[in-house]
């Protein structure tokens, strides 16, 4: 198991960490995602099959900016 951190602007909301939440863990190999507002981040657990570009990717399919931190 893996966990990619990533950094994510935009999101003003409860609702909006719900579809985030949501978008993350519809990506295969996503085992799960905790999303914060406060911080605006996510940690993301998953296979070895996942890179960032696929989290950023479904990130930013909900309308978020979104890097992977180091």
């Amino acid at each position: 198991m893996e966990r990619t951190r990533l950094k994510i602007d935009g999101m003003t909301c409860n609702h909006c960490v719900k579809s985030v939440t949501k978008s993350l863990t519809a990506v295969p190999g996503v085992i799960s995602a905790d999303v914060n507002l406060a911080k605006a981040h996510a940690e993301v657990e998953h296979d070895g099959s996942i890179v960032p570009a696929m989290l950023i990717a479904a990130v930013h399919s909900e309308g978020y900016d979104a890097k992977a931190m180091v």
